[in-house]
Formats: C-alpha cells, sequence, structure tokens
C-alpha cells in the first residue's frame, strides 16, 4: 500500500527565490512507497525543492498552490535523478497527493499541470536521459 514511511522535515533557505515560492531544504531523509511505481523513494536530507511550481496566477494558485508538499518533494527528487520516467513520476505526484490527503479532483489538477509545464524541468535534471 503506497505510504510516506517518514513526514516532511523542511527549513526554508531562501523565500526570495522561484517567483515567491522559495526554496526549500530537507533536514531530515523522506521516505515514500509507491505502488505505481512499484518501489520506495528515499529523498535525503539536505535535497532543496520548491515544492510543487504552480504559476501564481490568481486561479491556478487558488486551486493548486500550497498544497502537497510532501509529494511534490518526491516528484521533485524524482524528476532530478531520473529512477524512473517522466509518466511514473508524474503519476507518483498523483499518488502521493492522494495519500497525503489531498481531494482526488485536486490531485488530477495537478498531475495535469506536470504533464502539460513539466516536461523541460524533467531533462533538466542531474542524470537526464531517462
Amino acid at each position: 500500500m503506497s505510504a510516506f514511511l517518514t513526514s516532511l522535515e523542511v527549513e526554508l533557505i531562501s523565500d526570495a527565490t522561484n517567483s515567491g515560492r522559495g526554496t526549500w531544504r530537507l533536514t531530515a531523509p523522506l521516505i515514500y512507497r509507491s505502488d505505481v511505481a512499484d518501489q520506495t523513494f528515499v529523498v535525503p536530507a539536505g535535497f532543496e525543492t520548491d515544492f510543487a511550481s504552480v504559476p501564481r496566477v490568481a486561479l491556478a494558485f487558488m486551486l493548486c498552490g500550497d498544497t502537497a508538499h510532501a509529494a511534490s518533494a518526491v516528484h521533485d527528487w524524482i524528476y532530478t535523478f531520473h529512477p524512473v520516467t517522466r509518466d511514473v513520476a508524474d503519476a507518483v505526484l498523483r499518488e502521493a497527493a492522494i495519500v497525503s490527503g489531498v481531494p482526488a479532483w485536486r490531485a488530477a489538477l495537478l498531475w495535469a499541470g506536470v504533464r502539460v509545464g513539466g516536461g523541460g524541468s524533467h531533462w533538466t535534471g542531474a542524470q537526464a536521459g531517462a
């Protein structure tokens, strides 16, 4: 069964980056067991994330912003290191968002957003090409 095995623990590095979203650093490992990917992801302490990169457009942010932080941190790590394909990474985001209590309709919007706008970010990771 999909589950977060640890809680998200972060510290703010800078709130003046990423169009006001800020940059955050994990202070403890974040461990997520995914049925979709059939594996466990360990996001290490020290990993930096901006959580969900939802545009600051009023409606988009109202619907999807400032939500699913743990799921977004896992997704950012997957996009950086490519342990699975992009379509699986995006499915993990939706799955993890729902696991963390985000309503299914909102998780679907997050998924749609990364499917439409996440391609460029996926290929800029440290091990691009997977």
